[in-house]
């Protein structure tokens, strides 16, 4: 079975940096596709950030320039590496291989607060 593992979540201040990390679990080929999704309270799950084997990226426009997704070489796992993190970040955070996926892991929660 297929599982998707987050971590790397905390309480941090405004301004403040965090490493997000995700490995995927299971009997899986090498995903072509990655991407970091996240859920605020009381909003939707949306996308925040892809990459592709070849290594193109993709950013949602509320993070770019302050975060970074990377993969680790011939592995299914990425990292998200968020900087000058605002109160709006605030949300847990999920990997996954698309937005209407079945299957969701249970995310590693990022609270951002004065």
């Amino acid at each position: 079975q297929v599982q998707f593992v987050e971590s790397g979540g905390g309480s941090v201040q405004p301004g403040d940096s965090l490493r997000l990390s995700c490995v995927v679990t299971g009997n899986i080929a090498t995903l072509d596709y990655m991407a970091w999704y996240r859920q605020a309270p009381g909003k939707q799950r949306e996308w925040v950030a892809s990459i592709i084997n070849s290594g193109v990226r993709n950013y949602a426009d509320s993070v770019k320039g302050r975060f970074t997704i990377s993969r680790v070489n011939g592995k299914n796992a990425i990292y998200l590496d968020m900087n000058s993190l605002n109160v709006e970040d605030t949300a847990v955070y999920y990997c996954n291989i698309n937005l209407h996926s079945p299957s969701w892991g249970r995310g590693t929660l990022v609270t951002v607060s004065s």
